[in-house]
């Protein structure tokens, strides 16, 4: 029996809340059992009952991958208005006497090596440490944010104004330089909750023992090289290990009405609309995306969201959200569009269309999940970012070096009107601009393969973190 453990050493997972965070770490779960011999479990915490999405992506995991769902936490003591952040970390720090629980049983009949905790998550590695189990910290964005996580500590020393208000980019290691209203949101307001748990969690990152990013040399290679060669010994070691993405099965999406319609399109001719699980807009940008994407002329695919009650609430998409997202539209609009685009309500299989042949362009919140997918499947982008860390993301990608993206602008009244929806349409689908990106971007999908390969140095950083948990169990 102690030889069977041995040879396949238990890792333990806990994912914060939602589907973002969850459909990467199942991924790395895969490629733990299918490459190390390792068994998981997943730890899942909430707030109430896991949604039908997630239990959706748990129940299709392999018998190896098995999971473990914590009594759920109250926030009946909240105000309503408590930011997202906010709300997902208290989900994270409710749970911890039930993980304590949870790990005293696992670590009582199995070889647990590691906890790997994600973005939420943080507080657990202390918890993780009375049991004599590893905490690593699973980052699934950019390398450039966690740069930015790790040196938010310093920054809020050097810095007594509100990060927007400085005159001059902060300039990390390796990364473009970011102004600090480019920061991502919960740092927009340093009075708030939401960034005092931001802070306090960045402190605490240099106590897990490394750092798996979802990220790959070649996109942001020369970020991961400034960890690789940084003085600094109080960081962990970081661990680019991406991109790690859903497979994109056609089978898997069922006989889909979308991706019937794209398979009657031409080739490369269709421009993807997708602001992910959480965006939405407000009333009046997204009357002016619809009239821009009519006045492009150019063939599209909308997942159609209801757009928030008012401009304040844009951004995220809330539970008030439930109407027929298409009776919003212009009126006339499906009329008029009929034959140039379609519009689908609310979700489409987005690695199926991003897979698909017609598919030419994607515009997109730039969600770093969406991003590697369409890295991986070399869609070029229209970067429109909305909340959590987007706009440093579109601005990575914007950016001269990688410049995958175009970026419209938006207007004094913060709107971005549909004659520069239309013409950066245009550019990407039909302009030179658009054929360079999409020649970038073929040579990004290239590499987002190779690393990936048996040599590849995704693999080969996996393989190294791997090693050192087998070498845990078996001392």
């Amino acid at each position: 029996m102690a030889e069977t453990q041995q040879a396949s050493p238990l890792i333990t997972i806990l994912p914060s809340p939602g589907l973002g965070h969850l459909i990467p770490l199942t991924q790395f779960a895969r490629q733990l059992v299918d490459f190390h011999n390792f068994s998981v479990t997943f730890i899942i915490s909430t707030d109430g009952t896991v949604s039908k999405a997630e239990k959706s992506v748990l129940d299709s995991l392999p018998k190896s991958i098995t999971s473990i769902v914590l009594p759920p936490v109250n926030f009946d003591d909240l105000p309503k208005d408590v930011k997202i952040e906010t709300r997902l970390s208290l989900t994270m720090i409710r749970s911890l006497p039930s993980l304590r629980e949870t790990l005293k049983v696992l670590t009582a009949t199995n070889c647990v090596s590691a906890l790997v905790v994600d973005l939420f998550g943080i507080e657990a590695m202390d918890v993780a440490k009375e049991f004599n189990v590893s905490p690593y910290i699973f980052y699934p964005t950019t390398a450039m944010c966690l740069s930015l996580f790790l040196h938010l500590p310093k920054l809020d020393e050097m810095f007594s104004c509100e990060y927007r208000d400085m005159p001059e980019p902060v300039q990390l290691p390796g990364c473009v330089p970011l102004y600090g209203g480019e920061f991502l949101d919960p740092a927009q307001d340093r009075t708030n909750e939401a960034y005092k748990g931001l802070l306090h969690n960045c402190k605490l990152y240099r106590s897990a023992e490394g750092i798996l990013v979802n990220t790959f040399v070649a996109m942001e290679s020369s970020s991961i090289k400034a960890f690789k060669e940084g003085v600094d010994p109080t960081i962990p070691p970081v661990y680019p290990i991406g991109p790690l993405i859903q497979n994109s099965s056609r089978g898997s999406a069922g006989e889909s009405e979308c991706l019937k319609w794209l398979d009657d399109q031409p080739s490369g001719s269709v421009l993807y609309v997708s602001f992910g699980t959480g965006g939405a807009l407000s009333p009046e940008q997204f009357n002016e995306l619809a009239l821009g994407l009519e006045l492009s002329e150019q063939k599209f695919l909308w997942v159609v969201k209801s757009p928030t009650l008012t401009a304040a609430d844009a951004n995220y998409f809330t539970s008030q959200n439930i109407d027929d997202p298409l009776a919003f539209l212009p009126k006339g609009f499906l009329e008029r569009t009929k034959g140039q685009g379609m519009m689908v309500s609310n979700w489409a299989p987005q690695i199926q269309v991003l897979s698909h042949g017609s598919t030419g362009g994607f515009l997109t919140h730039c969600g770093w999940n969406s991003t590697l997918e369409s890295v991986a499947h070399g869609v070029p982008l229209i970067a429109w970012p909305l909340y959590a860390e987007q706009k440093m993301n579109a601005k990575m990608l914007a950016e001269e070096g990688m410049k995958i993206a175009l970026r419209p602008k938006a207007g004094e009244d913060g709107i971005i009107g549909r004659v520069e929806i239309a013409t950066m349409l245009r550019s990407l689908m039909e302009g030179e601009e658009g054929k360079k990106m999409r020649n970038r971007m073929r040579l990004l999908k290239e590499a987002a393969s190779m690393v990936l390969s048996e040599d590849g140095s995704s693999r080969k950083a996996l393989s190294e973190v791997a090693d050192k948990w087998k070498a845990k169990v078996s001392m």
